[in-house]
C-alpha cells in the first residue's frame, strides 16, 4: 500500500482529494525520508491514527488490508471499501475474508501486487461515484453482526456447559 502511494504522488497531487496515509510505525521513517521536498496538500502522512473512528467518519471510502478486525469495523459502520490483502499471512486468510465481500458487491478488490499500477485509479474512479459508493456502504453494513460480542459469549457458554 504504501508503495502504492509513492508510485502516485502526482496523480494524488492533482486528484483533488483528500488522503489520509497510515504507513505504519516501521514504515513511516523511511516514507517521511523519502517525501521530503515532496509534501503535498491533501495527503496528510501519519505512522498511525489513534482515533480511527474519527478517521472512518470523515472518510467517503477506505483502502485497507482485509483483516478480520478491519471487516468487521467496516460492516458494523457501513463504509465503502477498497480491499488489499496482504500476501504476507497464513493461509491466504486475508484474500479469503476479502471474496466473502466481494462476493456479495460490499467491497472491491485489488491485488498486492497490482496495487500500484491499479489501486489509484480504483481508489478516484470510486470515490467519484456516490452511487458506487453509496451501493458499497450499504451491501456492506448488511454483512454486519451489531450483536457479536452476545453471539460469541453465548456459544462461549455453551462450550463451558459440556
Amino acid at each position: 500500500l504504501n508503495e502504492s502511494v509513492l508510485a502516485n504522488l502526482t496523480a494524488i497531487s492533482a486528484s483533488g482529494v483528500q488522503f489520509i496515509w497510515q504507513t505504519g510505525k516501521y514504515y513511516f521513517d523511511s516514507i517521511q525520508k523519502e517525501m521530503r521536498g515532496k509534501e503535498l496538500p491533501n495527503l496528510k502522512v501519519m505512522d498511525f491514527v489513534s482515533d480511527m473512528g474519527a478517521a472512518y467518519h470523515a472518510a467517503n471510502l477506505v483502502v485497507s488490508r482485509a483483516g478480520a478486525s478491519s471487516i468487521s469495523e467496516f460492516q458494523l459502520i457501513g463504509k465503502p471499501v477498497i480491499l488489499v490483502p496482504s500476501p504476507n499471512v497464513a493461509e491466504d486468510h486475508q484474500r479469503k475474508n476479502a471474496m466473502a465481500l466481494v462476493r456479495r458487491d460490499a467491497a472491491l478488490y485489488v491485488e498486492d501486487a497490482e496495487a500500484p499500477e491499479k489501486l489509484l485509479d480504483l481508489t478516484l474512479q470510486t470515490v467519484a461515484d456516490d452511487a458506487k459508493l453509496r451501493q458499497l456502504g450499504e451491501n456492506v453494513h448488511k454483512m454486519g453482526l451489531k450483536d457479536s460480542a452476545e453471539i460469541i459469549a453465548r456459544e462461549v457458554l455453551k462450550l463451558i456447559e459440556q
